[in-house]
C-alpha cells in the first residue's frame, strides 16, 4: 500500500464540528463564515459528529474542527468511503489535529493550489462473536482494548495470530493498538510509539501479572484473536474510547486489518517528531524548578490520549 496519494487542487468542501463544546460556537462561526465568503471553494455540506450521516458527492475535503476524539468519530462515520480529512485542533496539540484554525487562513491559499500531502493511515476491523453469531462489526483507527472494568479480578486473554497460539495473559485488560493509536492508550500503558505510516499492530498487555509478558509488535496482514474464557461480570470491549460492548465467557474478538485505510491531509509544516517533541515534552531535558530546564511541560489532548 502506497503510504501517500496525491494531492490535488481543493474545490468541494465539507466541515464537520464537534458538537456539545462551548468553545467550539464561536470559532465554527467564524470558520463558516470565511470558507463561505472564499468564492473559489464550495462548502458542501457543514454537520456534527453526531449527523455526519451522508456525504456528497465529488468531496476533495472534509475539515474537521475538534480534538483527536472528533478525527475518530469522523473516520467511523465514513465507513468505507474514507474521503481525506484536515483536522483543527481547539488550543491543544493533539497527534491527528495538529492544525489550528488561525494557521488554516494563513495557508488556505496554498491548500486549494493543491500544496498538501495526503497520507494513508492503517485501519482495523474488530469482530465481536458469541455463539458463532457476529454481534459486533466496526471499522476502527485507533485501538481495540479488553479491560477487565469493575470487575476489579484478574483477566486471562488469549491470543492467537493465525490461528498460531502466542500468550494467555493475565493482566487487567489488552490492546490491540495501530501506529495512529500507539500514542494513546498504547504508550499510557506502556506500549512503544509505532512511527504513522508503519503496516503493524502492537499488543500491549495492562499490568500484566507475569513481568515477563511485554508488548509485541507483528505485521498487520495477520489475523488477531483474542478470547476471554472466564470473563468475569464487567469485562469489556472498547473500540477507539468510543464503541463499548460487553463480554461474556466464550467471546472472541477477531481484529484484522481493513480493507480501507484512514486518509490524513498533511500541510507541508507539519513534522512529525515535532509533534511528539511538544506532545511528550521531549523538547528538554526536566530539570528541578528554577533551573534551565523548567519549561519542560507535558501537554495533553481535548478529548483523547
Amino acid at each position: 500500500m502506497s503510504p501517500r496519494v496525491l494531492s490535488k487542487p481543493i474545490k468541494n468542501l465539507v466541515l464537520v464540528i464537534r458538537n456539545g463544546h462551548p468553545q467550539v460556537d464561536q470559532i465554527s462561526a467564524d470558520l463558516v463564515h470565511f470558507l463561505k465568503r472564499d468564492q473559489r471553494v464550495n462548502l458542501a455540506l457543514c454537520t456534527t459528529t453526531e449527523d455526519a450521516a451522508s456525504w456528497p458527492e465529488n468531496v476533495d475535503l472534509v475539515i474537521v474542527l475538534g480534538g483527536d476524539g472528533t478525527i475518530l468519530r469522523t473516520c467511523r462515520h465514513m465507513g468505507r468511503q474514507q474521503l481525506p480529512m484536515l483536522g483543527l485542533n481547539l488550543g491543544r496539540l493533539g497527534f491527528l489535529a495538529d492544525l489550528s484554525p488561525p494557521e488554516l487562513y494563513e495557508q488556505f491559499d496554498s491548500l486549494l493550489k493543491g500544496n498538501y500531502v495526503i497520507e494513508r493511515q492503517l485501519m482495523f476491523e474488530c469482530r465481536l462473536s458469541r455463539n458463532g453469531h457476529v454481534i459486533e462489526d466496526s471499522l476502527g483507527l485507533n485501538e481495540v482494548a479488553i479491560h477487565a472494568g469493575g470487575a476489579l479480578r484478574l483477566l486471562h486473554v488469549e491470543l492467537s495470530i493465525n490461528d498460531e497460539h502466542v500468550a494467555t495473559y493475565g493482566c487487567d485488560g489488552l490492546i490491540v493498538s495501530t501506529p495512529i493509536g500507539s500514542t494513546a492508550h498504547n504508550l499510557a500503558a506502556g506500549g512503544p510509539i509505532l512511527r504513522q505510516g508503519i503496516e503493524a499492530f502492537c499488543i500491549t498487555p495492562i499490568c500484566p501479572h507475569t513481568l515477563t509478558n511485554r508488548p509485541l509488535v507483528d505485521r498487520a496482514d495477520g489475523v488477531y484473536k483474542l478470547g476471554v474464557p472466564h470473563a468475569p461480570h464487567g469485562t469489556t470491549l472498547v473500540i477507539d474510547g468510543q464503541i463499548k460492548r460487553p463480554l461474556e465467557p466464550g467471546d472472541e474478538i477477531t481484529v484484522t486489518r481493513a480493507n480501507v485505510s484512514c486518509l490524513l491531509t498533511r500541510m507541508p509544516s507539519h513534522s512529525y517528531y515535532r509533534t511528539l517533541h511538544q506532545k511528550l515534552g521531549w523538547a528538554l531535558l526536566p530539570y528541578a524548578s528554577g533551573s534551565p530546564g523548567k519549561n519542560f511541560d507535558i501537554m495533553t489532548d481535548d478529548d483523547n490520549k
